[in-house]
């Protein structure tokens, strides 16, 4: 149960957005004061919302095993909207970037001056649940296990979840002149690629789960 959450989680952490705004913070005049309030940000949101999704699951009584059929149909049914999202995604022609466009979005403009408050609040806006995330947690939600595993699990999804976030305030840490570099060099790759990595992610994630439900329905 923990290492299908776990492996979830790792498609759910790929996010290029997420790297983004870890490298413009890391390159900040406070980087680790404002890398840590983004980090803060990410675990609470998604430690709030991990328990949130365990908790309706749960009360609908889909970790029993006279649910089996519901609970398979439920991971189907979000290996087919990731699959979806993805197909969408990928038929879509993406907006070429425009320089002169005095228009930004929400975290543009909310990283753009970075500061521990507007960090925190970046951070519970971009985990907010997303598909492969909830997918993630339903594992864990569905699984007829003790609080104990169950308590261990949802921690390792969170921290899985907001790798792209602690992994490079870690390694800041240490060589912060090596990690700014590097990520800076990056980001012009994630800005070219990054609606490429998220399609790839929701394929492969839709694909796994789906697959797993289908076959959960078969064989029960």
């Amino acid at each position: 149960m923990i290492l299908q959450a776990a492996g979830l989680a790792l498609l759910a952490a790929l996010s290029p957005t997420t790297l983004l705004v870890s490298a413009v913070y890391l390159g900040s005049a406070r980087p680790r004061l404002v890398g840590a309030a983004y980090l803060a940000g990410a675990i609470i949101m998604s430690l709030v919302m991990g328990l949130v999704v365990i908790a309706i699951l749960r009360n609908t009584g889909l970790q029993h095993h006279g649910q089996r059929p519901a609970r398979y149909g439920l991971r189907l049914g979000l290996g087919l909207l990731m699959l979806a999202a993805g197909a969408f995604l990928a038929r879509r022609q993406p907006k070429p970037p425009d320089p002169d466009n005095a228009k930004q979005g929400l975290i543009s403009r909310m990283i753009a001056d970075p500061a521990p408050r507007s960090a925190f609040a970046v951070g519970l806006l971009l985990f907010a649940p997303g598909i492969t995330f909830i997918a993630a947690v339903q594992v864990i939600a569905t699984a007829d296990a003790s609080l104990e595993l169950t308590t261990a699990a949802i921690i390792v999804v969170v921290v899985i979840n907001a790798a792209l976030v602690w992994l490079p305030l870690l390694v800041h840490i240490f060589a912060p002149g090596v990690t700014t570099r590097y990520l800076t060099a990056f980001n012009g790759w994630l800005r070219a690629n990054g609606n490429k990595i998220l399609i790839a992610v929701l394929l492969v994630g839709g694909l796994i789960v789906a697959i797993n439900g289908i076959v959960g329905l078969a064989s029960g």
